[in-house]
């Protein structure tokens, strides 16, 4: 079997890695915030501009506050995420420049600069301009935060699921043929919803959390009520959305990404009529290639695996085994065979260059016609071993149950604040205090939940950076491990001490609380 040769060094893919997921993570830290309480400002602002109310002023300025914090952290990691593509990541981004650069550039043109724009004027408008010109500004900041995580979304959905493009074997990179094949794939649109209205969720957490803080020391406890209705009532369509985008997602994983959707289970054998599992401690012994049960401990819920993904209780569902080892009663074709077909692809690419080279038309048109049949497992020639496609089965399936269960525990929490702050009860129940807590808790169970999420979309489809066609072993760039090992400390230490800045900070203003009564003389014009 033929197989393309890197000289890679595997600690160089391990800490580029390891860097890229450090950034990131920290990333998604500051963004879900900014992306929610936009939305929630501005529904506090609107409820001001029609009561001419200046206690809702009063409140939109205060969380209007927060937001800015964290915005101002978040654009600075926001920035090296795209630095390191080019940095770490050069050979993934010459094979899909062409299309991963395109939403990245309408990102930065269209989105980027519609939010700063008005997010001056939002900031700084107070009193300057008319309220309905501050209100709209208010408005187009939180639709451009979300029109600029659209352009990226959609950039990380086509590494999941590579549509809209062509691979030009005389460049030997992919080229984008059909820009709304890309921008409409059905990944690209669960993905996006899924993840900006989890993002609405943490926003509507942290905003019942600090409420609940006031409310726990009996300050501010007319802002924390009404903070907490609108918040809850966001929260609770927001996690609406997420469960049904959650199952869209869930379905396309299993079309077009089966292997993580067996880690996400923690299903080694497939077959018809899966259960879903509700959780389960995984044997720390079970491997791909041994007969080990996979749990110690789990429940589930009979067929209904199957059924979430073709409404067919009885429907086939592979499992990890099964893709490695190929079922030919449900056409799974095994790792092995997609490796051969890989190595097809590769060699005939190869010949196809050198035949282009001697002009011999005829001699490349052969190669290139099998470089285009077997072109769907082109990635393939990367994999040293078929366990390799196999990602790490227990971060994911942890991850992903976790994810579940918090997000079951949220629409309890959305419910119960939201009705009984309606009903002016919450600070009247017995076990109030214990109510609040629950609700400062929320805050770092949302932000678990958030990375949990972005484990399992990220780490589940290891080792592909592209899915099917490019290993992050092949995508890395050839540098010295050393120099990757040496930025990922200093950019630990700066996220760090980001992070720590911001907490510290974003405290200080919570114990602060919003600024004092104003008169309100807006100033039309």
């Amino acid at each position: 079997m033929t197989q393309l040769l890197l000289n890679i060094d595997p600690s160089l893919v391990d800490w580029s890695r390891a860097q890229f997921a450090l950034t990131a993570m920290f990333h998604w830290i500051f963004v879900p915030i900014t992306l929610g309480i936009l939305f929630i400002i501005a529904i506090m602002e609107t409820i001001y501009v029609k009561t001419g109310d200046p206690e809702w002023k009063r409140t939109t300025k205060f969380w209007m506050k927060l937001f800015g914090i964290n915005f101002a952290v978040g654009v600075a990691t926001g920035l090296i995420l795209e630095f390191e593509f080019g940095t770490n990541w050069s050979n993934y981004s010459w094979f899909v420049g062409d299309i991963f650069g395109a939403p990245l550039a309408i990102e930065g043109i269209m989105a980027f600069f519609m939010e700063s724009t008005f997010i001056a004027v939002m900031f700084f408008g107070w009193n300057k301009v008319s309220k309905k010109f501050h209100l709209a500004s208010t408005w187009l900041t939180a639709l451009g935060a979300n029109i600029s995580a659209l352009w990226i979304l959609v950039a990380n959905a086509w590494m999941q699921y590579p549509a809209g493009m062509e691979f030009n074997a005389e460049t030997a990179r992919n080229e984008m043929v059909n820009f709304w094949d890309v921008l409409f794939s059905p990944v690209a649109i669960n993905k996006f919803l899924h993840t900006v209205t989890s993002g609405y969720v943490l926003a509507a957490l942290f905003v019942i959390g600090v409420s609940s803080y006031f409310l726990l020391r009996k300050r501010e406890v007319l802002m924390a009520k009404r903070s907490i209705i609108i918040s809850s009532v966001f929260g609770f369509l927001a996690i609406l959305s997420v469960i049904f985008t959650g199952h869209g997602s869930a379905v396309e994983v299993a079309k077009h990404q089966p292997m993580k959707l067996a880690a996400m289970e923690g299903l080694y054998k497939g077959g018809e009529g899966v259960e879903l599992i509700g959780f389960g401690i995984l044997n720390p012994e079970k491997t791909a290639d041994n007969d080990v049960d996979p749990f110690v401990f789990k429940f589930g819920f009979k067929g209904m695996l199957s059924y979430l993904i073709s409404f067919d209780s009885k429907s086939y569902v592979p499992g990890i085994n099964d893709l490695l080892k190929g079922d030919e009663n449900h056409n799974v074709i095994s790792v092995e065979q997609r490796m051969e077909k890989g190595d097809i692809a590769m060699n005939a690419l190869i010949a196809y260059k050198e035949a282009k080279a001697s002009e011999n038309a005829e001699e490349a048109a052969v190669q290139l016609a099998i470089f285009k049949e077997n072109f769907s497992h082109f990635g393939y020639s990367y994999v040293d071993k078929p366990v390799d496609v196999v990602p790490n089965v227990p971060m994911v399936f942890y991850s992903f149950h976790i994810m579940v269960i918090l997000g079951t525990l949220f629409v309890l929490m959305f419910i119960i604040f939201g009705w009984m702050t309606m009903k002016n009860k919450i600070d009247k129940f017995k076990f109030s205090k214990l109510l609040y807590y629950l609700g400062i808790l929320g805050i770092p169970l949302a932000f678990i939940a958030s990375e949990a999420g972005w484990i399992v979309a990220e780490v589940g489809r290891q080792p592909w950076v592209i899915q099917d066609l490019m290993t992050t072993t092949a995508g890395v760039t050839n540098i010295s491990s050393s120099s990757v090992q040496l930025t990922f400390w200093i950019f630990a230490f700066i996220f760090t001490g980001l992070l720590i800045t911001e907490v510290s900070i974003m405290i200080r203003f919570i114990k602060a609380g919003p600024a004092k009564p104003e008169n309100d003389g807006g100033t039309e014009l």
